[in-house]
């Protein structure tokens, strides 16, 4: 299994950023897609899920309304679409497979002014 994360990057306030993550390794149809966070001195925290099909998305509390989970089954790709950034959303961003204990590198994404 691998994953791996890119896209992240310093952005101002108000800012947008997309994240990918390439998915190899297992049948990434068959799998719910998470993204999740790592900000510093804190525990990883998921934000946002997407389901095989992509019929359902779950967001956290924090980022709904701001942040849009998809997916592309055909190229075995996952992708958050992050709008109206703030200093809190500052972390370390992670995909992973539902029930599959695999963690990529992770995107770093900063937002600073």
């Amino acid at each position: 299994v691998q994953l791996v994360e890119s896209g992240g990057g310093l952005v101002q306030p108000g800012g947008s950023l997309r994240l990918f993550c390439a998915a190899s390794g297992f049948t990434f149809k068959e799998y719910v897609m998470r993204w999740y966070r790592q900000a510093p001195g804190k525990e990883r925290e998921p934000v946002a899920a997407i389901s095989t099909d992509s019929s359902k998305q779950h967001y956290d509390d924090s980022v709904r309304g701001r942040f849009t989970i998809s997916r592309d089954n055909a190229k075995n790709m996952v992708y958050l679409q992050m709008n109206n950034l703030t200093p809190e959303d500052t972390a370390v961003y992670y995909c992973a497979a539902a029930g599959l204990d695999y963690w990529g590198q992770g995107a770093q994404v900063t937002v600073s002014s």
